[in-house]
């Protein structure tokens, strides 16, 4: 278990002064979780009281449309949250998630970080930190949605997650994109073309 945990500790210590005897205090509230390829998490319209931190693998939030198309939200690869935060609130889930490969990822309930802050109280910092940081993604990604050309979007998705180009298929990018896989297969295009070296 305590290698396992190893990347959570690395991630942790990057963020905040934690030592390994306080890592040690709120360890044990930690759970492993794995999942295999294409694994359902969560449905639509159940509640999910925790989140999750990737360790290994890639799982993804999306929602489906009444006539059944996929608008992916959030892709979370190795060292990123995904949570949904409506079974934060025991609300039921406006969305999916799922593993889109073999993923190992640490389960955290919503009472992790205010109860890790009683024995590390610079969690409490860290927690703040993420729900803003969370904030902050979400209004870009809207006003990418609401704002930006095919092409800006791409290039901001390569910068968002520079690894998940070989990883996830054209159409899921497409859908997180907001455009069809045949407008993103000319954006590919227009790019090859514009870096060109004969």
């Amino acid at each position: 278990m305590t290698a396992v945990l190893e990347p959570f500790k690395v991630y942790l210590k990057n963020k905040v002064a934690i030592t390994d005897e306080q890592f040690d205090l709120i360890s044990d509230k930690l759970k492993i979780k794995t999942f295999d390829k294409n694994e359902m998490i969560l449905m639509k319209g159940e509640i999910l009281s925790y989140g999750f931190f990737v360790l290994s693998g890639l799982l993804r939030s999306y929602s489906i449309d009444n006539k059944g198309k996929t608008h992916i939200i959030q892709f979370a690869p190795e060292q990123w949250w995904l949570s949904e935060r409506n079974g934060m609130f025991n609300e039921a889930s406006e969305f999916f998630i799922d593993a889109i490969e073999p993923t190992t990822a640490i389960a955290v309930n919503k009472d992790f970080m205010n109860d890790a802050a009683k024995h590390v109280p610079c969690m409490s910092d860290l927690n703040s930190t993420m729900l803003n940081n969370s904030i902050r993604f979400m209004q870009k990604r809207i006003n990418m949605l609401l704002s930006a050309t095919a092409e800006e979007r791409y290039l901001n998705f390569i910068q968002l997650y520079p690894n998940l180009t070989l990883r996830v298929p054209q159409w899921m990018i497409a859908s997180y994109l907001g455009i069809t896989p045949e407008s993103l297969s000319r954006v590919r295009k227009d790019l090859a073309h514009k870096h060109f070296k004969p």
